[in-house]
């Protein structure tokens, strides 16, 4: 009976000049999808974004632009959503600059239902679908490339990092993959607050958005304004799988879908296209809670047969880093000094150089008076000057000086893995404890940094619960959804300002045995600095001025509000062991007064990728109480 009513109201929904004929062929149509359960294929569910709710049955698509529907309920019905496309397909409608033929609107499901169903041409005619082809042309695909830049904490959002596919042309060469295209899915907000980013993508405050945008742009973005280095993950995906994919980028193209900054996210939707491309995929079933960038490339690169190679193209920003480690204190200042046009190329201090150091400090120069006009941190160089530097190193009979900067030794998909559990025992003020500790995502300071950006510290609801010797129950510790740091060295060259914010709950200690819960909002600016002789961030003295605001009702007004500098050192004594050694001293002068002070030292030694061992002391002073800690735990990321 149902049956009978959807093709009744699907005849009424047939546009007038259909005739009785092609309602007459819709039903076979249909008669056959349901026969062939067509609706229950994962092919037509992943064209249609179909997910099962995480917290309650059923399945819904996570598309929320309601003309990616042909039928009413289509969002939630997947049966009737086909049925309506199908209804759809027998359309009159004649493409123009603005309207499409639903056969060409939804180009990726026409041709799968054609495939299945073997569409009767004299029944219903193909439409040409010009705009779509002629757009498919321009691209010229013959291959895609998964791309990810790495994390950068100054963009909120691509904290952790980002993903993209690029659309590689038949005749493309190193010299031309800048000409490529790529598509992309962000956030539709111009928001520079990673705070307010986070806090509002956490409920779905921003609109989603593919795009399609020329690859040059991207690479502008990311390598030089950004100083990310990039990876490129290129992808076994045949021809006929190509077009899977731009025929459902095409479908989306106008399709708007609510941005979630944990799960609904860049590399979340990526992936759902690569699943449309190539049946059988299952990427997107791995991340029911959330997706993190370089977790969703783990699923590509560990995906057999998937990736065919991988490429890592360092940033403007890495390649100057490592000019620098070419010259000596004195070669420098020329170079800098002529990117800031204080000197010509003509200037005795170059001239009188060897010929290979001349070559060295004129392509530092102009790279550096280039990354700081495009960065737009400095004053733009003057054209001529550019040229000036150009010819000067042109007139030398020497090879380019670019350094061949070596590939990271770890790749963003063979770092640990982001979820992280510790099993840990210590003593506080005098008192035994076991605890554990629990941490959804992503990276801190101590963790190994092979795969990851060095000095990016991004942990989301990071929580511990401990059980103290002689007493009953767990207690919750501390509970910290928002924790980042940034630990960015300065030299005289780059001039990063490095900085952190602490959100969470923790336990104050008053008194001996009395340690209640207060909320605490901290952070603040910093600076960092490499020890001399070190590289890479393996060894940075750092110190931050912070800011600090507890609310509890223990406090005198309910609140303390402080502020004190901590400085620190931060070490690799090997590839396996991390030493942190900080001190803080925050004065509360407003609200609860008091003073807090603590000495701590961290280690950390990987026992492997995947697990490791911390050994934490500490020294601490909370108002007029002073006491010791100690804490051994193992770590495991999974």
């Amino acid at each position: 009976m149902r049956g009978r009513w959807l093709l009744l109201l699907l005849s009424m929904c047939l546009p007038p000049a259909v005739s009785a004929a092609d309602n007459a062929y819709l039903q076979e149509l249909v008669a056959q999808a349901r026969a062939k359960h067509l609706a229950q294929r994962p092919e037509w569910l992943n064209l249609l974004h179909f997910k099962p709710y995480v917290y309650r049955p059923g399945w819904r698509s996570l598309a929320d632009d309601p003309d990616f529907f042909n039928a009413p309920n289509g969002k939630h019905d997947a049966q009737a959503e086909l049925e309506a496309t199908l209804a759809s397909f027998f359309s009159n409608i004649q493409e123009t600059d603005k309207v499409q033929n639903p056969q060409c609107r939804f180009i990726a499901r026409y041709h799968w239902l054609k495939g299945e169903l073997h569409f009767d041409p004299a029944r219903l005619p193909e439409q040409p679908c010009k705009r779509f082809y002629q757009w498919r042309a321009s691209l010229d695909p013959h291959e895609i490339t998964l791309v990810f830049p790495a994390a950068y904490l100054n963009n909120p959002a691509s904290m952790y990092g980002h993903t993209l596919l690029r659309v590689d042309g038949k005749d493309q060469n190193e010299h031309t993959r800048l000409l490529a295209y790529s598509i992309s899915y962000a956030a539709g907000t111009n928001e520079t607050s990673g705070l307010v980013f986070a806090v509002k993508g956490l409920f779905g405050g921003y609109p989603g958005i593919f795009s399609i945008t020329p690859y040059y742009i991207k690479v502008r973005e990311y390598s030089d304004i950004e100083n990310r280095d990039v990876w490129e993950y290129r992808l076994t995906l045949t021809p006929v799988e190509i077009d899977r994919l731009l025929m459902h980028t095409w479908e989306l193209g106008p399709t708007r879908f609510d941005y979630y900054f944990f799960d609904e996210n860049c590399a979340y939707h990526l992936l759902s296209l690569l699943e449309v491309a190539r049946p059988g995929l299952e990427l997107t079933d791995q991340f029911r809670w959330w997706a993190i960038p370089s977790d969703t490339v783990r699923a590509v690169a560990e995906t057999p047969g998937l990736v065919k190679q991988v490429i890592y193209r360092p940033a403007t920003a890495t390649v100057i880093r490592w000019r620098l480690r070419a010259l000596d204190p004195a070669e420098r200042r020329v170079a800098k000094d002529l990117a800031e046009q204080k000197i010509t190329p003509s200037d005795e201090r170059v001239r009188a150089l060897p010929t290979v150091d001349q070559a060295r400090v004129l392509e530092l120069g102009y790279d550096y008076a280039d990354y700081e006009k495009a960065t737009g941190r400095g004053q733009a160089a003057d054209p001529e000057h550019m040229r000036d530097l150009l010819l000067a190193r042109s007139r030398l009979d020497v090879p380019s000086q670019r350094p061949d900067v070596p590939e990271p030794a770890v790749r963003p998909d063979q770092g640990h893995k982001t979820s992280r559990m510790a099993l840990g025992v210590g003593r506080h003020d005098g008192r035994t404890y076991e605890e554990f500790r629990l941490r959804p995502t992503y990276h801190d300071l101590m963790d190994d940094d092979g795969g990851y950006t060095r000095g990016a510290q991004i942990e989301f609801f990071d929580m511990a619960f401990r059980h103290y010797r002689g007493e009953d129950g767990l207690r919750l510790e501390h509970f910290t959804p928002l924790d980042i740091v940034s630990l960015t060295p300065r030299d005289e060259f780059f001039h990063p300002v490095s900085w952190k914010i602490n959100i969470g709950w923790t336990r104050q200690h008053f008194a001996a045995n009395d340690e209640p819960l207060v909320f605490r909002m901290n952070g603040g600016p910093g600076l960092a600095y490499n020890m001399p002789g070190s590289h890479d961030g393996h060894s940075i003295y750092y110190g931050y001025f912070e800011a600090s605001l507890d609310v509890g009702q223990r406090y005198d007004h309910a609140y303390a509000l402080g502020a004190g500098p901590s400085i620190g050192w931060i070490t690799d004594l090997s590839d396996r062991w991390r030493v942190n050694l900080y001190a803080r001293a925050l004065r509360y002068g407003i609200g609860g007064a008091h003073d807090s002070r603590a000495l701590v030292l961290e280690q950390r030694y990987s026992l492997t990728r995947q697990s490791a061992l911390r050994l934490e002391l500490s020294r601490k002073q909370e108002f007029h109480d002073y006491w010791n800690g100690a804490e051994l735990s193992l770590n495991l990321y999974f």
